[in-house]
């Protein structure tokens, strides 16, 4: 038996097929899913999404949103969403660079909020890339 998995930001649908097993980042902590999983509903962090779809793990981007996990069914709406393979590493690695700069450079407290959010995303997208799997 397996799971349907359906991963959609407001542009597109990033994933849409049965899968094993995922592992998602929620706003309180990691989850693993297999089939019969107990219905839940929760906030999901930035972070990565590790997919399962046969005996091979697809790493997907979140960048923020809500999941809805029943009847076998996860639905997934995140803010942002990209497949590793679809992440251009050279740009990553220089949007990283450029985030950690904004971050010494911010002034006061809502630029300070906003270059962390923007250095986790970074972040997020080169760890997707090198494969490192850490929140």
């Amino acid at each position: 038996m397996t799971l349907n998995l359906c991963v959609l930001t407001p542009n597109r649908i990033i994933w849409d097929s049965e899968v094993k097993e995922l592992i998602l980042f929620t706003n309180s902590g990691q989850i693993g899913i297999l089939q019969n999983h107990t219905p839940i509903a929760t906030a999901v962090d930035i972070g990565l999404l590790r997919i399962r779809p046969n005996e091979q793990w697809v790493t997907v981007t979140i960048m923020g949103g809500f999941a809805r996990i029943g009847n076998n069914a996860i639905s997934i709406l995140g803010n942002d969403a990209e497949i590793s393979t679809d992440i251009d590493p050279q740009e990553a690695q220089q949007a990283l660079q450029m985030a950690e700069t904004n971050l010494s450079k911010a002034e006061g407290k809502r630029q300070t909020i906003e270059a962390n959010l923007a250095l986790k995303r970074a972040r997020t997208r080169v760890e997707a890339i090198n494969g490192i799997f850490s929140s």
